[in-house]
């Protein structure tokens, strides 16, 4: 991602989270932490490359940190459920035309799809980025560890979701929450995580799409300018 689209990203979520500490008020107050942290893998993305960090230590404790705070970014998916708070529905069963209830669905979703899209981004810069960094390249080895990593991510939504463990939680009292995470592998547990992994595949499958495809258009399109000069220039 170009520098100056990652400035305008960091610009706009400093000025949506002004505007939702403003104007989100209970029982929406949650999105401003959990766009925060949905935010964080994002940033986290911005600092890594195949050429940096130059340590490989600090290169893997950055990637650490990342994956620490990448299940906060598809965790927003489920705060959809929250829109049920608005009673959106009226008596007949129909949605209402109830500028309250449109403009929290406004804030929400765009917290959501900033959160989520940009996080699936992300969650492909990264495993690329260790695939070219150490693992030559290669394409399967590559889409293994999206595998892996998007399991990870779902059973960190678990645990946020269902256990009420908080990231940092990590860092203030780790030891309180080992017994915890041991026992929770239960058959519905289990089922959750795989039906959290499976939307987040389909979903970063097509972001993955457009991405890529808008690259490879990029490519051809330079790629015919550059024949053309060429042309040009030996007549």
């Amino acid at each position: 991602m170009a520098g100056h689209a990652r400035w305008q990203i960091r610009i706009f979520v400093v000025l949506w989270l002004l505007f939702l500490w403003q104007f989100a008020h209970e029982p929406f107050t949650f999105l401003i932490l959990n766009t925060f942290l949905g935010y964080l893998p994002i940033e986290i993305s911005f600092h890594l490359s195949r050429e940096r960090p130059t340590n490989d230590l600090i290169f893997w404790l950055v990637v650490l940190l990342w994956l620490v705070f990448y299940p906060n970014a598809p965790y927003l998916l489920t705060d959809l459920f929250h829109l049920s708070l608005l009673n959106p529905y009226g008596a007949d069963g129909l949605l209402q035309l109830n500028l309250h209830v449109w403009v929290y669905f406004t804030y929400l979703l765009i917290s959501v799809l900033f959160c989520v899209i940009l996080g699936f981004w992300s969650l492909n810069y990264v495993a690329n980025t260790i695939t070219q960094r150490y693992l030559k390249g290669n394409s399967w080895l590559q889409t293994l560890l999206v595998l892996f990593l998007t399991f990870l991510s779902s059973v960190g939504i678990y645990v946020g979701r269902f256990m009420r463990i908080h990231t940092v939680y990590l860092f203030i009292s780790p030891e309180l929450i080992t017994d915890r995470l041991l026992h929770m592998w239960t058959p519905t547990m289990v089922v959750f995580v795989g039906l959290m992994t499976l939307i987040q595949l389909i979903a970063y499958w097509l972001v993955y799409l457009a991405y890529h495809s808008q690259r490879a258009n990029e490519q051809a399109m330079n790629k015919s300018v550059k024949n053309a000069a060429q042309k040009n220039h030996s007549k």
